[in-house]
């Protein structure tokens, strides 16, 4: 196991899977300057690490996370914005996938991070909201961005105005969450995804989600051009390989 931030943020590896764990469960694992800045720095480093291919993301003892420390902004009003910042943890688009595995609070900055990840899996005791609203903290880790993206700007407004928490089914509903665990078996079913993902053929993969993410404010015609450009190398390379394995037998009968 590998510590960042004094330990406030944990990571394991097993096989090609990374999984990064935020620490601070007295304050339902709610971050600081530092444990922010940790978590940028070991996704980072994951992303960085080329055996390992899919990250899993939670948070200790059934939260996920409460966003920023109040006692910190109290007293630190320029602290790191989560998004904005280089050295946030939601700053960068990654190029592998991550998952969070989402249990009891994921808000106000949580939210976020969550928002940041490819997929969510929940379980019953997941809530989804922007409860910073009440203290008058804005939201400055892509929220908005991505929120509106995600579940469409109506909801998004209603989420960001209101502070309306939104449970497990509701967040499934919307296409806040993607998934639904067993309650307490987010972070077991989101490793288990991890580990099938791990085993793809990884160029194809990885380049149909850069074109998702980058056809965002762009053209029809100008997004397709992309998704071709990024397609070239895994269609000249993987994609014979992939054909043949088919041709041969493999993965017929309804075996993925």
């Amino acid at each position: 196991m590998k510590h960042y931030a004094s330990g406030k943020i944990l990571v394991t590896k097993k096989g090609p899977v990374t999984t990064i764990e935020i620490n601070r469960p007295d304050v339902r694992n709610a971050l600081d300057n530092e444990g922010a800045c940790g978590l940028g720095k070991a996704l980072r480093d994951f992303d960085d690490d080329g055996d390992q291919l899919v990250a899993v993301l939670s948070g200790a003892e059934g939260s996920f996370c409460a966003g920023a420390d109040l006692k910190m902004v109290a007293g630190n009003p320029d602290y790191v914005s989560w998004a904005g910042d280089p050295e946030g943890p939601t700053h960068h688009t990654l190029s592998k996938p991550v998952i969070a595995a989402v249990e009891g609070h994921a808000v106000a900055g949580g939210l976020g991070i969550a928002l940041w990840c490819d997929i969510r899996i929940v379980d019953d005791s997941a809530i989804f909201g922007v409860f910073c609203r009440r203290w008058g903290v804005p939201m400055s880790d892509g929220t908005t961005v991505r929120l509106p993206r995600l579940i469409g700007q109506a909801r998004a407004l209603d989420m960001l105005i209101t502070g309306h928490g939104v449970g497990a089914d509701e967040a499934l509903k919307w296409g806040l969450a993607t998934r639904k665990a067993p309650l307490g078996e987010t972070l077991t079913t989101a490793q288990k995804l991890a580990h099938q993902i791990a085993g793809f053929p990884q160029m194809a993969l990885r380049t149909d989600r850069q074109s998702a993410y980058e056809q965002f404010g762009v053209v029809l015609s100008a997004a397709i051009a992309r998704e071709k450009q990024l397609s070239l190398t895994a269609k000249v390379t993987q994609a014979q390989l992939g054909a043949t394995r088919f041709s041969e037998g493999e993965g017929r009968h309804g075996e993925f």
